[in-house]
């Protein structure tokens, strides 16, 4: 008797068994509480609307977005400047991806951390104990022309629509580093030139409706590696964020995209201002599609504070270090480990 070959993708897995594999079931102590949650009203986490950045008011939206990195790493914007309708095709083109038959989207597929475009599941599936309730295809996107040929070519659409967002992403990234930057005291350029030759990279994740959400998680607790990150999210609720240790739900906004500064910030900022512990939970009525950009140095970028942000009530918070070197001890420590920049403290 023929045995049945497990399907690699958690989306095919669940529409064929309709349970949660046991594969994906967190250990008892190791659950989300899904009551211990707190809602409040509206985003949960600062809205700054963005439309003023660029005229004679910049100096209320730097401060604005200065108070929203060292309070709680995480902010949402409005009036950021990606048209409307390519936010629309991002989110359509995802689905259709995530929607073709699983022969076609199996083209994409490999459990490699270091391919550059693949298909996947959960985080890291050579590596960790327990899946994670996600299917992700991963994009590299900056340069775009040394990617956009190695990407999905179905939908047909793709390539096209994902390039013009991914583009259009990065130019908010920039205006972003501009403003954090000001909002340090530093020249308005100085994250941008301090993160080298520069690196992008996406997700567009897709968490399928889940049989007992109280099981797993999307993705569990964790923190991201990179300079700053952009989500564009659908309208299912799935992102919390931890704050004064209780996990807080951020509500979706209509035409809004959440920032969070990531490891590189705050070590680039001097810990002025932090990479936050997020986490993604799921549901058992709606699938869910997001689409972090991951805005990062280059592999060979020395990662070290200005000279002004480093005095005698701030000590050098971390040793100098590259990007390569950082996103390498990354991926060996895994996800859920605690912050990797512990690893780069200065020796005493």
């Amino acid at each position: 008797m023929a045995t049945a070959i497990a399907k690699p993708l958690l989306s095919d897995l669940v529409a064929e068994s309709g349970t949660v594999p046991s594969s994906h079931i967190r250990p008892v102590g190791d659950r989300p509480d899904l009551a211990d949650v707190d809602h409040e009203s509206g985003a949960g986490i600062p809205l700054i609307d963005l439309k003023h950045l660029d005229g004679p008011e910049r100096r209320r939206v730097v401060e604005a977005i200065g108070s929203a990195c060292e309070t709680d790493g995480f902010f949402m914007v409005t009036n950021h400047g990606i048209p409307e309708a390519v936010v629309e095709g991002m989110l359509r083109v995802a689905k259709e991806f995530f929607h073709l038959p699983e022969s076609e989207r199996l083209k994409c597929y490999s459990d490699d951390p270091k391919k550059a475009i693949r298909l996947s599941t959960s985080f890291n599936v050579r590596t960790e104990k327990v899946s994670n309730w996600r299917d992700f295809l991963r994009l590299h996107c900056y340069p775009l022309q040394s990617f956009i040929d190695q990407w999905p070519s179905n939908p047909p659409a793709f390539r096209e629509v994902v390039g013009a967002y991914s583009t259009e992403a990065r130019a908010l990234a920039l205006r972003l580093l501009e403003a954090i930057s000001e909002s340090l005291g530093l020249e308005r350029r100085h994250m941008v030139t301090a993160m080298g030759g520069h690196a992008q990279h996406m997700a567009v994740n897709y968490y399928p409706p889940c049989p007992q959400p109280e099981l797993t998680y999307g993705l569990p607790g964790h923190k991201d590696p990179n300079a700053v990150t952009l989500l564009l999210q659908d309208g299912v609720s799935g992102l919390q964020v931890q704050r004064g240790g209780r996990w807080v739900a951020v509500n979706p906004v209509p035409n809004a995209l959440v920032i969070n500064i990531g490891d590189q910030l705050q070590a680039l900022s001097n810990d002025r201002y932090k990479s936050v512990l997020h986490r993604v939970i799921v549901n058992s009525e709606s699938e869910r599609i997001s689409v972090p950009t991951f805005y990062c140095p280059s592999p060979d970028a020395v990662v070290a504070p200005a000279e002004a942000l480093v005095d005698g009530s701030h000590p050098l918070a971390y040793r100098p270090f590259t990007y390569q070197e950082y996103y390498e001890e990354f991926w060996n420590m895994g996800l859920e480990s605690a912050s990797c920049l512990d690893r780069f403290r200065p020796m005493d």
